[in-house]
């Protein structure tokens, strides 16, 4: 979804290691074994099912957790961390927003939010829902105006990726809910699901059109050079699914599906994440053609990580796994090392993965528990 603000993507260590300040790592390769691929070309064998030299792997934090890293490492920019700690990220592209400046304290969808302090980091929490006055399609249409494709520009897309063609490409993709419940106000929008369906079709259906111009002009700019298009909805809680399967089969796979056929036309592959007790809708999703399944939190419900590989492996690409609840923020080194060495021992058993946390790492984390992560998945990765 094009948006005129940005974002970012994206713990405690042994003492007395290389990974402890002074900005040094302990990560080794590896006797015999070198690097024979570039960051995509790694990203892609996984994809495709094909042998890898090593084990890719991505990175997902906070702002305020990148500038925490940067100075544990004794780096100066993002790019260095990737390089140190041999981490693959992909380089997300989009276009320009050159359309009608929103008023004062809004975005583009007339959303207004304000910065809220949590302790060691800072969201931007919803205080105004544009469309929650409104009971009805009519009065929407009549008093609200949808953000047009054309007020974003794509031209300078090709020049984004000059010299960054190594890297995996991610652009475009969808993930409207999460925009609805913004329009609507979050109790609203779920709210909707039951009492107002006509509501939620009109504006899904608006929301899906954006998106879908926006990744189709992504792809139009840089033909061929997308790897991977983020198709999201967060579907499901810590325990069981946010919505019934009746709502999610109704309100946003047959959309959802719209969005992959086009991914896929285009060469791309479909990176779904949702977060949360999701296993139950799995095999649908598997049938509109998901390919990546992102972020595997594996506490959850059903989520664990045995049954999927058992159940889903021969059908999807698993991306994440490193838990960021407990294991990142509050288990020890030699806790990080353990689970990244079971999840290459489970969910990367035959290939079919890719090391990443399993959502934005938090500034709580220790940043000697993320250097653990990296270290040890770039120790133990070679194929």
């Amino acid at each position: 979804m094009p948006s005129a603000k940005s974002g970012s993507t994206g713990g405690k260590g042994r003492k007395g290691g290389k990974g402890e300040g002074g900005g040094k790592t302990a990560a080794r390769r590896p006797a015999g074994k070198r690097e024979t691929m570039s960051p995509r070309e790694r990203w892609l064998a996984v994809l495709t099912r094909q042998k890898p030299d090593r084990i890719p792997m991505d990175y997902w934090a906070t702002g305020e957790f990148d500038e925490k890293l940067k100075k544990h490492l004794g780096c100066a920019t993002m790019a260095d961390v990737y390089a140190k700690l041999h981490i693959d990220a992909p380089l997300n592209v989009g276009p320009k927003y050159v359309g009608p400046k929103p008023k004062d304290g809004e975005d583009i969808f007339g959303i207004r939010r304000k910065p809220v302090n949590y302790g060691t980091g800072v969201y931007y929490e919803v205080t105004h829902s544009p469309l929650a006055q409104y009971k009805s399609v009519e009065e929407i249409e009549k008093n609200y105006k949808w953000p047009d494709p054309d007020w974003w520009d794509y031209s300078e897309i090709p020049a984004r990726i000059k010299g960054q063609e190594h890297r995996p490409i991610k652009g475009g993709g969808s993930e409207p809910f999460l925009v609805y419940k913004s329009l609507r106000g979050m109790e609203q929008a779920y709210m909707d699901l039951i009492e107002n369906p006509e509501i939620v079709h009109y504006c899904l259906d608006k929301l899906f059109h954006l998106a879908y111009e926006n990744t189709r002009r992504i792809y139009e700019a840089i033909p061929g050079k997308v790897l991977i298009s983020y198709v999201a909805e967060d579907l499901g809680s810590q325990n069981d699914l946010l919505f019934s399967p009746a709502q999610i089969r109704e309100f946003l796979l047959p959309r959802m599906k719209k969005m992959i056929e086009l991914v896929r036309q285009a060469g791309a592959f479909v990176f779904h994440h949702t977060d949360g007790a999701v296993r139950k809708i799995l095999p649908d999703l598997i049938g509109i053609g998901i390919q990546v399944l992102n972020p595997i939190q594996w506490r959850c419900p059903g989520m664990d990580r045995e049954g999927l590989k058992r159940d889903f492996g021969g059908k999807l690409i698993f991306h994440g796994a490193v838990d960021n609840q407990y294991t990142l923020p509050f288990g020890s080194a030699a806790e990080v090392r353990q689970e990244v060495l079971d999840n290459y021992r489970i969910l990367g058993a035959g290939g079919g993965y890719i090391l990443a946390p399993c959502h934005n790492i938090q500034a709580v984390t220790p940043p000697e528990n993320v250097v653990a992560m990296y270290e040890t998945g770039y120790e133990h990765g070679w194929q």
